[in-house]
């Protein structure tokens, strides 16, 4: 069982940067950011493959986020710039035990952190 253990959320201003940090207790194919606002569906933030760090991203914060990795700890990283109001939400970071599962991030993964709240105040 992997445990996942995330860090780095808080209160910022809108137009200010974050960086949230997952650390998972062993190798994974991938790990990935997902966030879950008050009254909506959870909503995948971002992806990387460990094998060759690809990434993949979610429409809505293209161009802001980006996600990466330090293999040799187990550890991937999210930074969030020109953080916007609506990028409020608790988010989760999470892995998955399969090539198959990362490609299908977007339907859930294996494991999952308990998560971190990210506050963005207008």
């Amino acid at each position: 069982q992997v445990q996942l253990v995330e860090s780095g959320g808080g209160s910022e201003q809108a137009g200010g940067s974050l960086r949230l940090s997952c650390i998972a207790s062993m190798y994974t194919d991938c790990m990935a950011w997902f966030r879950q606002a008050p009254g909506k569906e959870r909503e995948g933030v971002a992806i990387i493959y460990s094998g060759g760090g690809r990434t993949n991203y979610g429409d809505s914060v293209k161009g802001r986020f980006t996600i990466s990795q330090d293999n040799a700890k187990n550890t991937a990283y999210l930074q969030m710039n020109s953080l916007k109001p609506e990028d409020t939400a608790m988010y989760y970071c999470a892995a998955a035990a399969s090539k198959f599962r990362c490609d299908r991030w977007s339907y859930g993964m294996d494991y999952w952190g308990k998560g971190t709240l990210v506050t963005i105040s207008s």
